[in-house]
């Protein structure tokens, strides 16, 4: 389904501002309201704007790899940190974060992400330090994850899943989800031939790591787009198999 174009007057995407990400390191050590009011417009013109300048165009790029959906606006992540159940009291983000999802019907966080992509000091899900990319369903409501077991364990689609897996393993992706059990999930055959597949609540793939020096280069739009072209058919088998 066709994407709207960008409009004349959207930001294009130039770059971040440095391939090392200072500002986020500083930050790291500075948690503090006084400075980041006095650097936010490091912030803004280095970071913010420009993820969102990234994903603006990236959508319409991804648009032809997905024929059959149509994907979201583009999200852009705050900066302050949800505080209220966690230990950590830091009020922001090392990191920006920007995602493209599919239109599902339920807000964009709850279907699959047809990409995300975040630059900084990562401070979740242990993806460490600089630019990390990835696709899919990060998690699952009880109902999409019962879907999803059902597709897996079905003869036809199941088989195409392992299909799209083993391609994308071989050009460097590699698989993960929010939660991994230690056993497959009762009522489930252990002995299942995707038994592994059964054990995952969602199911994400985390791209090749990004040369820094993309970083600072409009050729990074180029790499990321084609990067999310090539997980287009898993997040399209995502999402008729959750929805």
């Amino acid at each position: 389904m066709a994407t709207p174009k960008a409009k004349a007057d959207e930001p294009r995407f130039e770059g971040f501002h440095d391939r090392d990400g200072k500002f986020f390191k500083a930050l790291a050590k500075n948690q503090k309201k006084e400075w980041f009011d006095a650097h936010k417009a490091e912030f803004e013109d280095g970071w913010n704007t420009p993820m969102l300048a990234l994903m603006t165009e990236l959508r319409e790029r991804l648009d032809s790899a997905y024929p059959d959906l149509d994907l979201s606006e583009p999200k852009r992540f705050r900066i302050y940190r949800d505080v209220r159940f966690s230990k950590d009291k830091s009020p922001y983000k090392t990191h920006v974060a920007g995602m493209i999802g599919v239109k599902t019907g339920k807000s964009v966080m709850a279907g699959p992400a047809a990409l995300y992509f975040h630059v900084g000091q990562a401070d979740y899900g242990g993806a460490g330090s600089g630019p990390f990319g990835g696709a899919g369903l990060w998690m699952t409501d009880p109902p999409a994850l019962a879907k999803l077991r059902a597709a897996i364990i079905d003869e036809k689609r199941g088989a195409e899943l392992e299909k799209i897996l083993k391609s994308l393993e071989k050009k460097g992706y590699t698989k993960d989800a929010h939660q991994v059990l230690a056993r497959v999930p009762r009522g489930f055959d252990p002995e299942h031939p995707r038994a592994e597949l059964l054990k995952l609540k969602g199911l994400t793939v985390s791209f090749p790591k990004a040369p820094a020096d993309l970083l600072t280069s409009r050729k990074l739009v180029d790499h990321l787009a084609a990067q999310g072209k090539a997980v287009a058919p898993l997040v399209t088998w995502l999402t008729f198999a959750t929805v």
